[in-house]
């Protein structure tokens, strides 16, 4: 069964990347991403949803319900595009990188055709590819692709470093002598 709707690990995850930015006292202002893009909040573009211009400014609640119907908006239109059932993961992980990349990205990406094909492990080792913005490769995106791929394959990273957090070792208790 498909994933409806980006799980709140999930969110976290597209929130540690994206921030809140451009803070003018208690509202926020658009700002250019280094793709070129004007955002406000977190990550909503004017392709999405609520349209804004460079003297809008947001309150926090403003930039929060933005980014919880551009999640919904975009987790429908990426459920539209896989095939093949997904795990909460990886409905997450492919999620944010939509959110990222663009929905017409994940469209005609190796990583779609991948996973559609029935080849998840293939489609994990595709998120990497997406480093980068106006042909440079971005350390935060090497980071959140990393993460997402994580993610992807059902693997903690709590502090979305690109690197597997170790699992909790069971402690037994053993007798005392």
């Amino acid at each position: 069964m498909m994933p409806r709707q980006v799980s709140p690990e999930g969110v976290a995850l597209i929130q540690a990347f994206e921030g809140c930015h451009e803070r003018e006292g208690d509202r926020f202002r658009p700002y250019v991403c280094p793709g070129g893009v004007l955002t406000i909040g977190w990550g909503h573009t004017p392709h999405q949803g609520r349209p804004f211009d460079v003297a809008s400014r947001w309150t926090q609640d403003e930039c929060d319900a933005a980014l919880r119907n551009d999640l919904q908006a975009f987790g429908e239109q990426v459920a539209g595009l896989v095939d093949v059932p997904l795990t909460q993961g990886q409905f997450d992980a492919l999620v944010s990188f939509a959110y990222n990349v663009g929905l017409g990205n994940l469209r005609g990406s190796t990583l779609l055709r991948k996973l559609n094909a029935g080849d998840a492990e293939g489609a994990a080792l595709e998120f990497h590819r997406w480093n980068r913005a106006r042909g440079q490769v971005m350390p935060g995106l090497v980071r959140r692709r990393a993460a997402e791929a994580l993610r992807f394959q059902g693997l903690v990273d709590l502090d979305f470093d690109g690197h597997p957090d170790p699992m909790p070792q069971a402690v037994s208790e053993s007798p005392q002598s």
